[in-house]
């Protein structure tokens, strides 16, 4: 990223920001000469996420709920840019508790825009989910054309664009959604019933088990690595182009590899710490439902509109991503 395209010397406020994509955020805007505040419920963020930051002067915790109105104001007073992160994340999750899902995916997501727009806060940018393209057979994915929603989780995130759609409106918040594609990379935790794939996968080859493939491996994903979702987010909380606010952008590679394909390039990566790991042949179990079975994002909007140029590919930023699995992950390491 050229230097200013990136945040520096304001104050901007992560919801969920112990969790993955969150607190990887806080290290690169304090790493900017920012001011962040953490807004936390810990629900599904790791503490230890967040405590390299704790003795910062430049950063602070609010631990609370989206869903509590005043702690939302509180969060967002002074604040110049909000970075929503915080959901309840997975398809899985949603379909065993829909309700809560709903709750505080719909429900907290209206109390934070709600609450920056109160404050006068000068963008809202929010994690959208590819999710969203539901049965869309389509692929590419456009950001104008999506299906049906295949989850309460899906539905969750659709809703929160057309509320964001109609406080732009009527409120006159500038707001923008970044529709991600499967977001992995360093701090992404396979703890947890929820857990995502490469974490999970690493974490099985790295204790020589085999990791579970869901239906015949065969279907395939616009897999993200973190640092293009830092960059997008920055963009998106600094443009000027009257023509960029207000909508909804895919932020991918723009490349598509099966779960075949990252069975077999995770252990290629794991297998140069451990040889054994190459020996480990994955499970294949039934499918997941409510999964999407292709996913690719066209990503030519966000190119045009926001400047958004991915530096990583799925085969760099799993190599990435891979040292750091065994650096944390790994039960000698």
């Amino acid at each position: 990223m050229k230097q200013n395209d990136k945040i520096n010397g304001k104050k901007i406020l992560v919801t969920g920001g112990a969790g993955f994509i969150g607190s990887n955020l806080i290290e690169a805007l304090l790493s900017q000469n920012n001011q962040v505040t953490c807004l936390d419920n810990f629900s599904t963020g790791f503490r230890q996420n967040i405590e390299p930051f704790l003795n910062n002067a430049d950063f602070r915790l609010i631990e609370g709920d989206i869903r509590e109105r005043e702690t939302c104001a509180t969060a967002c007073d002074g604040v110049d840019y909000v970075l929503h992160q915080a959901a309840l994340g997975s398809v899985p999750r949603s379909l065993k508790d829909p309700v809560t899902t709903i709750e505080v995916n719909i429900g907290g997501f209206t109390q934070m825009l709600w609450a920056a727009k109160n404050a006068g806060v000068k963008r809202f940018v929010y994690a959208a989910s590819s999710s969203t393209y539901g049965d869309s057979t389509e692929l590419p994915k456009r950001e104008n054309c999506i299906g049906k929603p295949l989850s309460p989780y899906a539905v969750s995130k659709y809703v929160d664009e057309l509320i964001a759609e109609n406080f732009s409106s009527v409120y006159g918040i500038k707001t923008i959604g970044l529709r991600y594609f499967n977001v992995f990379g360093r701090r992404q935790s396979p703890a947890g019933a929820y857990a995502a794939v490469i974490p999970l996968f690493a974490a099985a080859l790295l204790n020589h088990q085999s990791p579970k493939i869901n239906g015949d491996g065969s279907y395939s994903r616009d897999f993200t690595y973190i640092d293009n979702v830092i960059q997008a987010n920055q963009l998106a909380a600094l443009t000027e182009n009257p023509k960029a606010l207000n909508t909804v952008y895919n932020v991918a590679f723009g490349e598509q590899h099966s779960l075949n394909d990252l069975f077999e390039l995770l252990r290629n990566h794991l297998s140069v710490f451990d040889s054994k790991i190459a020996e480990v042949q994955a499970e294949y179990v039934e499918n997941r439902l409510g999964d999407i079975p292709h996913s690719l994002a066209d990503i030519s909007k966000a190119r045009k509109l926001l400047g958004y140029n991915p530096q990583f590919d799925f085969k760099s930023g799993l190599a990435e991503a891979s040292n750091w699995y065994v650096k944390t992950l790994c039960p000698t390491g």
